[in-house]
């Protein structure tokens, strides 16, 4: 019998060298990973000992070009760890994950290594170095002192050990969560399903059929749960399944995520006093536009101070609503608020979101945002079956630039399973650099969670998928245009409170009917999306903003709450987060709930005290908007400026200075407020 090579190992052989998911299998991770920690400490050992005197190119360059083979493994590795696990890879993840750490370690704390790092650093402004250059010269020795490498002895030890454990607590705290979330079903009969609408409860069935089961399950998968808490009559079960959700890793059992949390919070803030930081804000916010907390909290404050009197109208409309309906003594609590809501807009606007999904069916979506990519920027997409994929929900696009060049290739990923984690992203699977002379082009990921198609109906989206799907894209598009030299500064690897902006400029084009008129069209008759309908979702589309704008806000003083700490945490986790986002809560809390133990994004996903950077990026891209709505939204002129000064750029210059450059002038909160109807 022929031995299966390692397919990490050999050269892929596959259409622009993506990755042979058909080929991989779990036990090939560990041993590729081996080999390219080996491959990579002997190029770092040649840098290291090179007779030559260090320069850009055999020092900073030929560290930026090391790890090729790991980066590849890891990368892919990464990705499905989140895309498409399983028990026996999250095994292999927890095996892993500290001899990853430690070989990170190895490379930011080598003395050597460092010394000549800095020796090119301190010749910075010889001439010979262009603007690129400089930067990544600049973001290779701030990495290295970011990483201890400036500690010595003891402190230098503790720094390593600190870190091996961050990488391990990270893990567990992902794991546990995906882990709790695909342990729940609720099972409920058709006669418990009041008010659900015919494709959810169909939804429900298919889900229960999936599982081998009669009935219906309901799950805590966005597709499932959102539509339960918007229409489901029964009051009891809204708060039976609204508890579920929130208490998701703060049960007593092995899932619970409650110490890990106390943990990461607390290495964190150790490792960056050991740098000499205050705390762990301190240390992120120096290398993001905000630059400190005073000015994030400035943010947060006057949004809070914007937002909070509409909020507290809103709050009282849709209170006023349910009083009426069930009787001045009846209490609206959290579990209430979407069911009432949606009851208020449907009465105020006339819209049922039900009514939308027809014109919503994924493919005509996909249509839908692809060509706007085309109206905008003139790329194609072209499906490619010869493309390797790691699910048969995942499709495969080759994209090609307006003048009929190879741009990317994009996965998408739409529907929830098992192996997947909640939420939406976009990933890489292969950044893009030049080397050489040659352009090589990127591997771009979007995964989501949407509403999978049942026996009877194709997936029919709701407004909001919509959304989610135009910003992960926005995310898409800023790995797909990158056009840098240095793989570390392509893409989406810029100042994470920037990262946000060509995502969120993309949901503009959701309310403009233009854009809706290219492809929203009712999936049985081929009927264009009436105009009256359009209508109603434009003059719906602030509905409740303030209110949701309160909740943001409240996630990002939840999220520098944690991490503008000084000293060690280990008290009571639910009642500090009561405290610390009080300010912006209107509705009642409820005992028992807790948001932290479940906060990816803050504990484990890379926005530890960064959450606030989507209302930063907001305020950018309301002002960012203006310009297309002045313009025309399809403007091919307006688009190729946000392409060559904004999208293609990555980290290769300071973000300000690009966005000046597209807009001619500094962002306003007021663009926001305006947009949002708070001011006129």
């Amino acid at each position: 019998m022929t031995e299966i090579k390692n397919p990490f190992l050999i050269p892929y052989n596959t259409p622009h060298d993506t990755a042979p998911f058909h080929l991989i299998k779990i036990e090939h991770y560990e041993p590729a990973i081996l080999e390219g920690i080996k491959e990579q400490n002997e190029e770092i050992d040649a840098i290291i000992n090179n007779p030559e005197v260090p320069t850009f190119q055999n020092t900073i360059v030929a560290l930026e070009r090391s790890g090729t083979l790991l980066e590849r493994v890891t990368t892919v590795f990464g990705n499905l760890l989140s895309a498409e696990t399983s028990d026996e890879m999250q095994e292999m993840a927890e095996k892993m994950m500290p001899i990853l750490a430690e070989h990170s370690n190895s490379i930011s704390l080598n003395e050597k290594l460092f010394a000549r790092i800095k020796a090119v650093y301190e010749q910075k402004d010889q001439p010979g170095l262009n603007g690129e250059d400089k930067m990544l010269l600049q973001k290779t020795y701030d990495g290295f002192v970011r990483s201890g490498a400036n500690l010595t002895g003891e402190a230098k030890e503790k720094y390593r050990r600190l870190n091996t454990e961050l990488s391990v607590l990270s893990l567990r705290f992902s794991q546990n969560l995906l882990k709790e979330t695909n342990n729940y079903e609720l099972p409920l009969t058709t006669n418990q399903l009041d008010g659900l609408p015919e494709g959810t409860l169909e939804s429900y069935a298919q889900t229960a059929k999936d599982k081998g089961k009669e009935g219906n399950i309901i799950t805590l998968d966005a597709p499932s749960f959102v539509p339960f808490m918007k229409y489901c009559t029964d009051r009891t079960l809204r708060r039976q399944l609204y508890m579920a959700y929130n208490t998701q890793c703060a049960h007593d059992n092995e899932f619970n995520n409650m110490d890990v949390i106390k943990q990461l919070v607390n290495i964190r803030m150790e490792l960056v006093q050991l740098l000499g930081y205050p705390t762990y804000a301190d240390y992120v916010l120096k290398k993001r536009m905000a630059e400190t907390s005073d000015a994030v909290y400035n943010l947060l404050n006057q949004l809070l101070d914007a937002y909070t009197p509409t909020a507290q109208k809103e709050v009282a409309e849709v209170e006023a609503l349910a009083h009426r309906l069930e009787g001045d003594d009846f209490q609206l609590m959290p579990w209430d608020w979407t069911f009432y809501s949606e009851k208020l807009k449907n009465e105020k606007f006339n819209l049922n979101e039900e009514e939308l999904r027809p014109y919503f069916e994924l493919s005509r979506v996909k249509e839908g945002v692809f060509g706007l990519a085309t109206r905008l920027y003139g790329i194609t997409f072209k499906e490619n079956k010869e493309i390797p994929v790691y699910h048969p929900d995942v499709n495969a696009y080759e994209v090609f630039d307006k003048n009929g060049s190879f741009l990317a290739v994009l996965y998408t990923d739409f529907h929830p399973r098992a192996g997947k984690r909640s939420g939406a992203w976009m990933t890489s699977y292969k950044e893009q650099w030049i080397e050489n002379g040659v352009n090589s082009r990127p591997h771009v990921s979007v995964t989501m969670n949407f509403t999978k198609p049942t026996a009877d109906k194709p997936a029919l989206l709701t407004f909001n998928e919509v959304n989610t799907f135009l910003h992960e894209f926005g995310h898409a598009l800023h790995g797909m245009f990158a056009n840098s030299t240095y793989p570390s500064m392509s893409g989406t690897s810029v100042y994470w409170d920037f990262v946000e902006l060509p995502s969120q400029i993309m949901e503009n084009f959701a309310i403009e009917k233009e854009f809706l008129n290219t492809f929203a069209k009712h999936y049985q008759t081929g009927e264009q999306i009436p105009a009256e309908l359009i209508q109603k979702i434009v003059d719906a589309s602030n509905f409740n903003v303030a209110y949701a704008c309160l909740r943001q806000v409240s996630f990002g003083l939840l999220d520098m709450a944690w991490y503008t700490r000084k000293e060690a945490f280990d008290g009571d986790v639910r009642a500090y987060e009561k405290e610390a986002w009080k300010k912006a809560q209107i509705l009642p809390s409820v005992d028992k709930t807790c948001m932290s133990v479940q906060f990816s994004h803050i504990m484990a996903g890379g926005y530890s005290a960064g959450y606030y950077s989507y209302k930063w990026a907001e305020v950018l891209d309301a002002d960012a908007f203006s310009l297309f709505k002045e313009k025309g939204i399809f403007n091919r002129e307006v688009a190729t400026s946000f392409r060559e000064n904004i999208l293609s750029k990555g980290g290769t210059e300071h973000p300000m200075v690009l966005y000046k450059r597209f807009r001619g002038q500094e962002p306003s909160i007021h663009a926001l407020l305006k947009r949002n109807g708070i001011i006129n």
